[in-house]
């Protein structure tokens, strides 16, 4: 079985990812109650013998001895490491595994790139390496970061080159947090667009989460929860959130909830690479079948059903209304609409559209593959008519069943989408970028540091242009009607 190893980068990576190693311990856990270490476990974890001096001895077989997570955490600022540290997964993390500083990055993209990347660069290569001798086989580097700060945008993006260098032939899946537009970092479009171009040039795969989206479902469950119509109960099982609590002391730290949000996307993505499955999805797979040109490579993610995300009891979603979420704005972890159609006075083959390039849906359920199979069939042919997919790719719908559940749950279902309905997000982030840029407003606290032009800003929102650009070519040169050819007729 293949392994995958976890880059988490600054204050949100770091976060995202502690409540992804206890999603996943608790996962674990419930399905292996043997305590064998097998292979589903060895995909995110070691299995180390602590009485052996230096790294402890890795156990391939056998009872678990203690496990330590197949990551490395980085971080500028020592704080939010420091509490993972003293925290109840301290023991999940090899000290080893840890880079940290004090001073930060300060906001800027050019710091956490330019500076402490050159500083930190060959502790950093000397931590991946490390990481990856203790693979067997190693598929895929998974780096979890937000784009507004300095050490997340800036540092997050310096490492995707390193890994394209040093890992050419290993995956890099990147979950990359937006901010909104009310983001309280002021240089935030800066950082952004700068990390934008880091993304389009050396990230395999691209997941954009935004915060806004994440506050929206969020609310949208307080609203459920609250109303008391549908039951509040805390289920004690459940693992739809992390032993943080983020039900319970959602009030208290208002973004743990939204990181659990990011972390059980995670969990669902992984779900075919950490346990067997019918009809399991390969990360290679998604990166085969899901990004049909290389700039192409951002995923639009929605997760259903919402509700199990707040840990209470209410009647479970049918999985006919959990596919049709999937296709809802309400769903998306991004300010997006797949089903988007301008109102425009244009031809209606001209309409601006969102156009699928492709689909696929990763289903979390106790399911027999030909019952799931039977029915997405007939799902298919009832929700076709009314999705809009490239002229070229009629049939691009992909679907992976892993049979095991979510814990205290039935089913879950993680959608996965190269839809160009990303491009409003990256056009409303190009303009913030150029309210500050027309005025030159913060730009020398960027060109103070080494190896830092003015270039770098028109280069990257250039390249954002041609991505956008990209994406509208998508739309209108797809959208054109089909000449019906004439068929070759084979005699019988």
């Amino acid at each position: 079985m293949t392994q995958s190893v976890v880059v988490q980068v600054g204050q949100c990576g770091n976060q995202i990812g502690c409540c992804f190693w206890d999603l996943a311990l608790r996962e674990h856990a419930a399905v292996n109650q043997k305590g064998i270490y097998d292979e589903a476990i060895s995909s995110f974890f070691r299995n180390v013998d602590t009485r052996v001096a230096g790294d402890g001895g890795s156990i391939s077989k056998g009872k678990i001895c203690s496990l330590k997570a197949r990551a490395v955490l980085i971080d500028m600022e020592e704080g939010v490491v420091n509490e993972i540290l003293q925290g109840p997964l301290r023991d999940v993390f090899d000290s080893k595994q840890l880079i940290t500083d004090i001073s930060g990055s300060g906001n800027n993209w050019a710091v956490g790139h330019k500076v402490f990347g050159s500083l930190y660069q060959e502790q950093i290569l000397e931590k991946l390496r490390k990481s990856a001798e203790h693979c067997d086989c190693l598929q895929c580097f998974f780096i979890i970061h937000s784009m507004g700060g300095g050490t997340g945008s800036g540092l997050g993006t310096f490492l995707l080159k390193v890994l394209e260098d040093e890992f050419p032939e290993v995956y890099r899946f990147v979950t990359s947090i937006y901010p909104s537009g009310e983001d309280d970092v002021i240089t935030s479009p800066y950082n952004s667009i700068l990390a934008m171009k880091e993304l389009n040039e050396h990230a395999d795969c691209v997941l954009p989460i935004d915060n806004q989206s994440l506050f929206d479902i969020i609310s949208k469950i307080d609203l459920v929860v609250n109303s008391g119509k549908l039951g509040t109960a805390v289920k004690p099982k459940s693992l739809v959130t992390s032993s943080a609590g983020a039900f319970k002391q959602r009030q208290e730290k208002p973004f743990d909830a939204m990181n659990n949000i990011v972390a059980n996307l995670l969990l669902n993505l992984t779900s075919s690479a950490r346990f067997e499955g019918s009809l399991n999805m390969d990360l290679n797979e998604i990166s085969m079948n899901l990004v049909p040109f290389p700039q192409l490579h951002y995923l639009v993610s929605s997760l259903t059903p919402l509700y199990t995300l707040a840990d209470v009891n209410i009647p479970p979603r049918r999985l006919d209304q959990m596919f049709s979420d999937a296709f809802s704005k309400d769903h998306q972890l991004i300010q997006a609409d797949p089903n988007t159609v301008s109102t425009s006075p244009v031809p209606s083959w001209l309409e601006e559209m969102s156009r699928f390039q492709i689909f696929a849906e990763i289903l979390k359920a106790a399911v027999i593959r030909q019952t799931f199979n039977s029915y997405l069939r007939s799902l298919y042919l009832r929700l076709k008519p009314s999705l809009q997919f490239v002229s070229w790719n009629q049939e691009g719908w992909k679907t992976s069943l892993c049979s095991v559940p979510p814990v205290g749950h039935s089913h879950s279902l993680l959608a996965l989408a190269n839809n160009t309905c990303v491009k409003p997000t990256f056009m409303e982030l190009r303009e913030r970028f150029m309210r500050l840029y027309k005025k030159k407003a913060h730009l020398h606290h960027y060109l103070q540091i080494e190896g830092m032009e003015e270039s770098c800003f028109t280069e990257a929102v250039s390249s954002l242009s041609a991505l956008i650009q990209e994406y509208s070519q998508l739309d209108a040169t797809k959208s054109m009607p089909m000449e019906d050819l004439p068929r070759l007729s084979v005699a019988v």
